[in-house]
């Protein structure tokens, strides 16, 4: 070790006499220092053990001593037994062994005694270091073939750069796991260089950094398939098995809770009840091309098969996001992973920058290929597309009363309606940029401030329109003919300027229904609140009417 003995004894003098008095423990060094790594800059960790059944910290207390940095960690017994149970009991599922798990028993076992050896002798006896290097070994081959199965998958939908990186990290993973089989069970990367040194096997040491610094350049996808290759041959000289290049061995599958709805042209994609991504045009075509269950180069071949150019990072995204998942076929679910890294998971890109955020065909997309991620929680997104288009039923319906109202001189009549058809204009637009619950009519054009400036200039329209008072046809007929301009104008902020005349035929009415009906669909699936309670007998008749004959 870098430290003599009596210089850890002396360090570690300085530290208990920092700490309460009383405790009689057991000490070890652990970490890189203890493993015969470590430089000047490396923390000093003394691991104490009581002889107790409590519950000890799990966080460590940091303190500075003679200029260097000294963590104290604490463990009881009964803890320690635990850890260890826990390890063996995981050892049979290397994809569910907990890395934090792993490295706490391996710090451990591999630790330097300074006092009370034999409770030291005695937790170590727990778990034989043989068995501890097999488990290690496993689990680092289990990671291994996660990322290699991960850059094969990634090579075949022209993710090229992203391919030679998991390449690298699934080789990192594989000599780790061949350097366990070794006894060199340290689990950071970093000292890598230095375990295989130990290892005394020069020609594997010397291929594995031939193979570590022989990264293709970007965008050399031939170089890359190469390199994979050459990868894989090695990694099964080192016995690890089941990565063959078999490109057809990965199939597309479902991920449990991700549903895709349908409205107009736009595919909406909703992530596990609480999170929605609207598709752009391209997009929406790929996803609508997917067959589930099939072997990934077919799956691409259909997705060419739309007209989208390079349908494969698409996919590739899908799969980023959790939307579909990767398997191997005999071997589950491909879910890479990278040590002492961020935890494995979908990614979840940041909230989409389209404004308005919704429309009565879908929500707003930022281009062609976009996945975007609607900066909504999945319920409110259906409420406010089912207040949307409601708000657009109610305006139709106003301007037909107001029309039928000027017609026979009720101008009271007309005033009301008119002003209820702003109103629900309003509601529209609030609906459009997700506002829900909505602000109460009497409100809403004081609350205009809420949305976007390039929206508040309807607040002075509508101030205007309702102010507007109605006694004779022509003042009627111009406050009609303003509404429409001004309804016009929110329809096409809002994104409803081809809604259906609702109640100027059979046919429009019907469009309307389908127009309903789609949203809610969406809306009754994620328990979002209805915008009337009659909308229930829609969903109950699929859409139709609920009185029509068959």
């Amino acid at each position: 070790m870098i430290l003599t003995e009596g210089q850890l004894q002396d360090l570690l003098d300085k530290s208990l006499a920092e700490l309460p008095p009383g405790a009689d423990w057991a000490v070890v060094l652990e970490g890189s220092i203890a493993e015969g790594f470590g430089n000047p800059s490396s923390d000093i960790d003394f691991l104490l053990i009581a002889r107790s059944e409590a519950d000890l910290p799990t966080m460590p207390s940091l303190l500075f001593v003679d200029g260097r940095r000294v963590e104290i960690r604490t463990r009881s017994v009964r803890q320690l037994t635990d850890q260890f149970r826990a390890l063996e009991e995981g050892a049979g599922r290397p994809g569910r062994l907990s890395e934090d798990l792993l490295n706490r028993c391996q710090r451990l076992l591999n630790s330097h005694p300074l006092r009370g050896h034999a409770l030291v002798d005695q937790v170590k006896a727990m778990l034989p270091a043989e068995r501890f290097a097999r488990i290690a070994a496993d689990w680092w081959a289990h990671q291994a073939r996660q990322s290699l199965r991960h850059a094969m998958a990634l090579l075949c939908l022209g993710e090229t750069d992203e391919a030679v990186d998991w390449t690298r990290a699934g080789l990192v993973q594989t000599i780790k796991s061949w350097a366990a089989g070794q006894g060199e069970t340290y689990l950071e990367p970093k000292w890598l260089s230095m375990q295989l040194d130990r290892t005394d096997r020069p020609d594997v040491r010397d291929r594995y950094w031939e193979l570590e610094t022989a990264a293709p350049a970007p965008g050399d996808a031939d170089a890359a398939r190469a390199h994979l290759t050459a990868c894989l041959a090695f990694a099964g000289e080192l016995g690890l098995t089941g990565v063959p290049f078999r490109p057809e061995r990965l199939t597309v599958e479902r991920v449990a809770g991700v549903t895709t709805w349908q409205t107009d042209e736009r595919v909406h994609v909703v992530r596990g009840r609480r999170e929605v991504f609207a598709l752009g045009e391209r997009a929406g075509a790929v996803w609508r091309s997917l067959v589930l269950g099939r072997p990934l180069p077919q799956v691409l071949a259909a997705a060419s098969d739309t007209g989208v150019a390079r349908p494969g990072p698409l996919l590739a995204a899908f799969v980023r996001y959790g939307l579909i998942r990767l398997a191997w076929k005999g071997g589950g679910t491909v879910t890479p992973t990278l040590p002492l890294a961020a935890p494995p998971g979908p990614v979840t890109p940041p909230p989409s920058t389209a404004q308005p955020l919704l429309s009565v065909r879908g929500a707003a997309v930022t281009g062609p290929d976009a996945i975007d991620l609607v900066p909504l929680p999945a319920e409110r997104f259906a409420a406010a597309t089912m207040a949307l288009v409601w708000s657009n039923v109610v305006v139709e319906n106003a301007v037909e009363d107001l029309t039928g109202a000027l017609q026979r001189g009720q101008w009271r009549v007309a005033e009301l309606t008119a002003r209820r058809a702003v109103h629900a204009a309003l509601r529209g637009l609030f609906s459009a940029y997700g506002v829900n619950p909505l602000p109460a009519d009497s409100d809403l054009v004081r609350r205009v401030d809420l949305l976007p400036p390039a929206a508040r200039h309807f607040r002075a329209r509508a101030e205007e329109l309702l102010r507007r008072t109605i006694d004779s046809a022509e003042l009627g007929d111009d406050v009609l003919a303003e509404l429409r301009d001004y309804v016009a104008l929110v329809r096409g902020t809002a994104g409803a300027d081809a809604f259906p005349l609702s109640f100027d035929s059979a046919d429009t009415w019907r469009a309307t229904l389908e127009l309903g009906y789609d949203w809610l669909r969406i809306g009754a699936y994620l328990d979002a609140e209805l915008p009337l309670e009659e909308a229930r007998d829609l969903l109950a008749s699929n859409g139709a009417q609920p009185h029509q004959a068959a």
